[in-house]
């Protein structure tokens, strides 16, 4: 239900009134009586869209999509290719062909 702001013309009374959009706006100002009461345009008449839907995004063009659609193929499958260095044999972790020597990991527990 959104909130309405209403001015009174006669005492120049300010209020806010929570209604129904199906709600007759009100005609008599709660603190001078009088019928001269008007609805303004304030801040609580803003509509909000939430969920999705709603963003510049969802409403692009076919061209623009195919073109995202490209892109975003084209890096997938920039990081499915398999690397190689000057001399087109696979690289080892930036090392320029020559494989390092690992140092075999302790397994042997001693016996006390």
């Amino acid at each position: 239900m959104p909130t309405y702001e209403y001015k009174c013309d006669a005492c120049s009374h300010n209020f806010d009134e929570l209604q129904a959009f199906s709600d007759k706006p009100l005609k008599k100002c709660p603190k001078c009586r009088k019928p001269k009461l008007r609805r303004v345009f304030g801040t609580g008449a803003a509509i909000l869209f939430k969920g999705s839907g709603f963003y510049q995004t969802d409403y692009r063009s076919e061209s623009y999509k195919a073109g995202a659609k490209a892109d975003e193929s084209a890096k997938s499958a920039g990081k499915t290719e398999s690397k190689t260095d000057s001399t087109g044999a696979p690289s080892t972790n930036g090392t320029s062909g020559t494989k390092e020597a690992k140092p075999a990991a302790k397994t042997s527990k001693s016996d006390t």
